[in-house]
């Protein structure tokens, strides 16, 4: 039989044995194998879920995905990323606790990213499709200048080459530190998503967990179909802000996928697991 002690940060599991040199050396770390589902508060093997697409294998909880992960979820192997090599200037020289130039720096060491975006071409089946999907782990998937541009290059992309364009929405909305800048790429986008439109070529938006702000008002509620995953948190501003504004109690759940769906802001919601099948279905009929 083994325990566990908490030792620098991380379990160890000590073998009942005595914590002899040949014990330590058969001690297994454990730090990051488990995760705790905030869904069902059971705890997961880590490998499990990722096999698993990151949904709880128990409760079927969505776990927030990041955009190289969503692009392979989707597309066919093969897929090849474009529109890259854009990098924030800066525009405003801004500073709050940190400079703005500091927080670029330290999410694109986390996530490898120039910023909470990234475009892909590949197939979907049998659609040649781009693909252009957000990363909520780049300061929370806020919307400034690159981001903007680079769903605009993608809208542009999918018009020129006449291929569906499915955009995967996570975010919090614009990003404050561009200020008026971040605000200018929802006219840009929705301009871009116009002129896709005149053009006939489909538009598909996934609404992922959390989608609100900025990026809800503009691309994320154009698509010709909106689809979201279970449980996903959609709006504008926070329950607290409306309530205080209406002065009214708001329904539980109110900015979730499925009371949204109920209300006829979606067209559908979709568990991760199907969401390729279900895209691949839809357009078919959006091109037959």
């Amino acid at each position: 039989m083994s325990w566990f002690k908490r030792e620098n940060g991380e379990y160890e599991s000590i073998p009942s044995g005595g914590d002899s040199a040949e014990a330590a050396e058969r001690r297994v770390r454990t730090e990051g194998l488990w995760v705790k589902c905030s869904g069902c508060r059971e705890v997961i093997w880590k490998a499990d879920l990722e096999a698993n697409h990151s949904v709880c294998p128990k409760c079927q909880h969505h776990f927030r995905m990041g955009a190289r992960q969503r692009i392979g979820l989707l597309l066919d192997p093969g897929y090849e990323f474009v529109d890259g090599g854009l990098r924030s200037t800066d525009p405003l020289d801004f500073t709050d606790i940190k400079s703005y130039k500091a927080r670029l720096r330290k999410a694109q060491e986390e996530t490898g990213l120039n910023d909470a975006i990234l475009n892909a071409v590949g197939r979907m089946g049998t659609h040649q499709v781009v693909v252009s999907a957000m990363e909520y782990g780049f300061i929370g998937g806020s919307m400034g200048a690159v981001v903007g541009e680079t769903i605009a290059r993608a809208a542009d992309r999918a018009r020129l080459e006449r291929n569906p364009l499915i955009v995967v929405a996570a975010s919090g909305g614009a990003r404050m530190m561009e200020g008026v800048v971040s605000l200018l790429q929802m006219a840009k986008i929705s301009t871009a998503l116009a002129q896709l439109d005149s053009a006939r070529v489909p538009y598909i938006c996934v609404l992922t967990d959390p989608t609100t702000g900025g990026v809800t008002a503009s691309f994320a509620m154009l698509g010709d179909l909106n689809i979201a995953e279970p449980g996903a948190l959609i709006g504008f501003a926070g329950p607290r802000v409306i309530e205080q504004t209406i002065r009214q109690k708001l329904p539980d759940g109110f900015q979730r996928a499925e009371f949204l769906l109920e209300k006829g802001f979606l067209d559908a919601v979709v568990p991760r697991n199907e969401m390729k099948n279900y895209l691949v279905r839809a357009l078919e009929f959006m091109k037959s």
